[in-house]
């Protein structure tokens, strides 16, 4: 589960700020020698008003294959992958990198925090390219 905000930058006046909810859902694979891989499937909830009518930008699912290092307590990671946003205007599939924190609460809670960036480009074929930087604090189960 996760909360954030999300900074959308458009072609012209087609900007917009907003915060964001969802899930994820993800496994890490100790490598030994404290490197640590995973992948993750991702949903956020948007709805950002990107005036000057605009639209708005509705949802962002992506895929993402994580790869880190674990300084004790704290895992630092970097973020490749996949994303999809879907808006009044059309859907588009995109480009996300970032980086993240995670650090176990418990054995079966961490919290962790991702900084990503997203690039769109030819929105829903009309020529338009947006960027979308999120910041996202979540909660995860470990198993």
């Amino acid at each position: 589960m996760g909360v954030g905000y999300g900074d959308v930058d458009g072609p012209g006046a087609r900007d917009g700020e907003a915060a964001t909810f969802g899930g994820h859902i993800g496994y890490n694979l100790d490598l030994g020698n404290r490197f640590v891989m995973g992948g993750e499937l991702e949903y956020d909830r948007v709805n950002n008003d990107l005036g000057a009518g605009g639209g708005t930008l509705d949802e962002i699912g992506r895929i993402k294959v994580k790869a880190g290092y674990d300084f004790g307590p704290v895992l630092g990671y970097g973020v490749l992958g996949a994303a999809r946003a879907t808006s009044t205007f059309g859907n588009e599939n995109g480009l996300v990198y970032g980086l993240g924190l995670a650090m176990p609460v418990t054995d079966y809670l961490s919290v962790s925090g991702e900084v990503l960036r997203h690039q769109f480009n030819d929105f829903g074929g009309a020529g338009n390219d947006f960027d979308v930087n999120t910041f996202n604090l979540r909660a995860s189960l470990r198993f």
